[in-house]
């Protein structure tokens, strides 16, 4: 199943992720350069203003696909977009823009309010959030959640939900 082709149902676990999912997805990519090719695919449904969030342990392809998305939607090479584990937040484009946001080292709400999210959340732009269960009452806003899973060597196992407003 390719990205603008989500079907309804599957794929939740969590409770209120069931209630909440409209339509959901789920691939397993065998290499990084799949991973960039799905997430290539996948730029193709994302459409500003919209946040996603990704959910998955250290290791599981969330900053590869991030790669994939942004040079999906024309806004930077592969090459130039990098973790924002330190950064926190990298900025891409200039009149259409992506947000990429990695929450991995954020210890709670304090934090969180210390990253000026409201202002980025307003602006007409793709978000794209690592970590994205430490978001909190943001993301509520989400219009996709995707789930990354390392399941064997290069064996990424995606899910893209769809959820619901």
């Amino acid at each position: 199943m390719r990205p603008g082709q989500l079907q309804r149902g599957g794929g939740a676990s969590a409770p209120e992720t069931q209630a909440r999912a409209e339509t959901s997805i789920e691939i397993v990519t065998h290499s990084a350069a799949e991973t960039l090719e799905f997430g290539r695919r996948l730029a193709r449904d994302l459409h500003a203003p919209c946040l996603v969030l990704l959910e998955g342990d250290l290791g599981s392809g969330k900053t590869t696909l991030t790669k994939g998305i942004v040079c999906g939607l024309g806004l930077a090479r592969e090459d130039e977009v990098t973790s924002p584990s330190f950064a926190l937040v990298h900025e891409y484009g200039r009149e259409k823009k992506v947000y990429h946001v990695d929450l991995y080292r954020i210890e709670g709400p304090r934090e969180l309010a210390t990253l000026g999210l409201e202002e980025i959340f307003s602006q007409p732009a793709v978000v794209i959030v690592e970590w994205g269960e430490k978001l909190g009452k943001y993301a509520e806003r989400a219009q996709f959640r995707i789930k990354m899973e390392h399941v064997a060597s290069d064996d990424r196992k995606i899910t893209v939900e769809r959820l619901a407003s």
